[in-house]
């Protein structure tokens, strides 16, 4: 094991395996009875996270007198949606460059499509009065190396002819903005990234489904599906729902429909937060706009600034354990929270002595194309979206829209999309998956070392299509 600098470790002496977000907040809603009996419903839900809430919720304002139940194994939001760094990007596809190695001919109307999304998070949040610290800031991607730069001209002026508005910032301009002595440059998107507190968020829109009348039961993990006629019976251990149609919204968990399991694994990301930064640390740091930061690398960091002024800090390791288990313990790895420390003092060096205080992990539900994709089982009476890849907080909704399109057989645009009709290509059975997965990450790796050459592993999954950068 690579031994760690005791100056770095210094600054993790009082962190604290909790979620900023959790940190005795007064929002957090009453919890919800478990399902006890049988029930009928005209659409369940299964899953109370992003993405099951907003299918609650945009089903009862497409039809306000459809019968919703959700259905939650733990309590909502225990998952990636109350644990994330709170990013709500209008990007669908994970990223403009990763859309269009897939869908090149389609990303004009998915980057209009992501902005409409983006635009009707902000309406709902005004609308339903969710206090989730929205703020429309933007996001800078900053180059941390002369590679990264080199090609965002580029990007940014496709991105401008399809609607977006972003421009390319020097490295004088960037470091204007935000004082780093690791920036070479920057792309920065105006207005396709809001930062929210994504607990504040999740609670908010379970607030929103109560108040047209969706019915919520926790600590109610369902244990199998039963097809019954025109119906779908959804069992939990001490209930069952019979319901019309049904939507996966499991995430990381394992697919409760079969087929969907290959196409998904979950990888650990971890965040640290810094104590509040006092009025002379936040002058030596600039960072007036409260812009959203993420590095260019294949290997990346995310960052922000949260309400109090402490910063979050999360990204580069992306952690798979053998055969994908999705366990508790692996929510807290004090070596990479070493590593994150290294990495932010080297990115802010005039912040040394600092305390982080929080720190903690959570599974991302990742696939072969990095961007979510959809599909239905038994006979169309149940539809799913998995493979958020850790983009989710924006792009849950729109997969949540897609997904009601498909169980109510509407022929949207967004459903003629060939993102949405093709499916990702299947991870390969253990062992092989674990090896596929570990030689993908040491290759990746590797490029951001050499000035992102790609190696002939990397160059042959572009050439499958799978196209692997981070």
């Amino acid at each position: 094991m690579e031994k760690k600098d005791p100056f770095v470790l210094r600054h993790l002496a009082e962190v604290q395996p909790e979620l900023w977000w959790l940190d005795s907040d007064p929002l957090e809603p009453s919890s919800h009875p478990a399902l006890i009996g049988d029930i009928g419903a005209d659409l369940c839900v299964i899953g109370a996270g992003y993405t099951g809430l907003w299918t609650a919720l945009l089903a009862k304002e497409r039809d306000p007198l459809r019968e919703v139940v959700v259905i939650e194994q733990f309590e909502t939001g225990a998952g990636a949606s109350g644990r994330n760094g709170g990013f709500c990007s209008a990007s669908l596809t994970h990223g403009f460059n990763n859309g269009m190695r897939r869908f090149r001919s389609e990303m004009r109307t998915i980057e209009r499509l992501g902005r409409e999304n983006l635009d009707a998070i902000e309406a709902t949040v005004r609308r339903y009065g969710i206090e989730c610290d929205w703020e429309r800031v933007g996001e800078l991607r900053v180059a941390v190396a002369p590679w990264q730069f080199s090609a965002m001209a580029e990007e940014a002026r496709l991105r401008n002819e399809m609607g977006d508005h972003v421009e390319v910032l020097s490295r004088e301009e960037v470091q204007a903005r935000v004082h780093s002595p690791s920036y070479e440059g920057a792309l920065f998107d105006h207005d396709g990234t809001a930062l929210v507190d994504p607990a504040r968020l999740v609670w908010g829109l379970e607030r929103a489904c109560l108040s047209l009348g969706v019915r919520i039961y926790e600590n109610s993990k369902v244990e199998w599906l039963e097809d019954v006629d025109d119906a779908v019976r959804v069992h939990t251990p001490y209930g069952a729902v019979t319901a019309a149609r049904v939507a996966l919204a499991t995430n990381v968990f394992a697919p409760l429909v079969r087929k969907a399991r290959k196409y998904v694994v979950p990888v650990f990301d971890y965040v640290l937060v810094t104590e509040p930064l006092t009025d002379e640390q936040m002058a030596s740091i600039g960072w007036r706009g409260r812009e959203g930061i993420a590095d260019a690398g294949n290997q990346f960091h995310y960052y922000r600034l949260t309400n109090d002024n402490s910063i979050l800090w999360g990204g580069y390791d992306a952690v798979y354990t053998f055969r994908g288990k999705a366990k508790r313990e692996y929510e807290f790895n004090a070596q990479t929270y070493a590593t994150l420390a290294s990495h932010f003092l080297k990115t802010f060096p005039q912040l040394q002595g600092i305390k982080f205080t929080h720190a903690w992990g959570g599974a991302i539900d990742t696939c072969t194309r990095f961007s979510p994709f959809w599909d239905r089982a038994f006979g169309g009476k149940v539809a799913y979206v998995l493979g958020f890849t850790g983009l989710g907080v924006a792009s849950t909704r729109f997969g949540a829209s897609v997904m009601l399109d498909l169980l109510d057989d509407v022929d949207s645009e967004a459903t003629r999309l060939a993102m949405v009709r093709r499916r990702p290509l299947p991870f390969p059975p253990e062992p092989f998956k674990w090896f596929f997965i570990r030689v993908t990450q040491w290759s990746i790796r590797r490029a951001d070392e050499r000035n992102g050459r790609r190696n002939l592993w990397l160059k042959l999954l572009d050439a499958f299509g799978l196209g692997f950068d981070s």
